[in-house]
């Protein structure tokens, strides 16, 4: 696998996995990583919209390989062999993009629902706890490998109504550091060859919220496409650069 500075070949002859693919941000990422020359794996809950984003991005970049994989990341065996054979088709497995998303909150910490808790920590915390055990091992033989996890700035300053999701985001983050930890161990006197970073966003935006609301600001938040191209920036930079590392695409709260 090449790591040029260029945006287009970067990931030339990479395999990445995208967990979460179906979204408006997962769609940016497979348009991106397949620009970038990967073979991309992208993984949904919901088969239908999955099918979709992997067609939108083998059709604006012809020749790309785009898979669609309907995995249930809340089963580690699932997810494991999911893993177990994607490495084996492909030979390599040089990153994992963690897009699994969701959102409860309430109009008050008075107010907060547990149920909500129950729903986000599977959804925010197991799926990370997951794919980072099934994809630990590929990810140092890669040579390259990230794993990048999309978090909020909320996990660092939560509100009062935001409890439970600032608290799950939180709890995955502490979870992708311990992944780096791991990997800056296994580097030894080699160095990294592996790193677990995480991109810190205040909130996501694409065209389509644009258009359903003309007239809002998006103060602060993030682009899909903008948060694409960090994604592959990643690769651009050495792991002992970004491992174990918050990587803001948005002003510190």
């Amino acid at each position: 696998m090449t790591t040029t500075t260029g945006n287009q070949g970067v990931l030339e002859g990479a395999v990445v996995a995208v967990a979460g693919a179906a979204g408006p941000a997962g769609r940016a990422a497979l348009l991106r990583l397949a620009e970038a020359g990967a073979t991309v794996i992208a993984s949904d809950a919901d088969a239908a919209r999955l099918a979709e984003a992997v067609d939108a991005a083998r059709y604006a970049h012809g020749g790309a390989t785009v898979i669609g994989d309907t995995v249930d990341l809340l089963d580690l065996d699932a997810t494991r062999d999911w893993v177990d054979r994607t490495e084996k088709e492909f030979g390599r497995i040089d990153g994992l993009v963690h897009l699994v998303g969701g959102w409860r909150g309430s109009a008050s910490f008075a107010e907060t629902d547990l149920a909500d808790w129950d729903l986000l920590e599977k959804l925010l915390i197991r799926t990370v706890q997951h794919t980072s055990l099934a994809f630990e091992g590929p990810l140092k033989r890669s040579g390259n490998g990230r794993y990048l996890l999309i978090s909020a700035a909320g996990a660092s300053k939560p509100t009062a109504g935001n409890a439970a999701y600032a608290a799950s985001k939180a709890a995955a983050e502490a979870w992708t550091l311990a992944l780096g930890d791991a990997f800056r161990k296994a580097g030894g006197d080699d160095g990294l060859h592996a790193a677990a970073a995480i991109l810190v966003v205040k909130a996501l935006v694409n065209d389509q919220m644009r258009a359903e609301r003309p007239n809002a600001k998006f103060a602060g938040f993030t682009d899909v496409t903008e948060l694409a191209e960090a994604i592959v920036g990643v690769w651009n930079r050495p792991a002992q650069e970004v491992n174990g590392q918050r990587l803001w695409l948005t002003p510190k709260p």
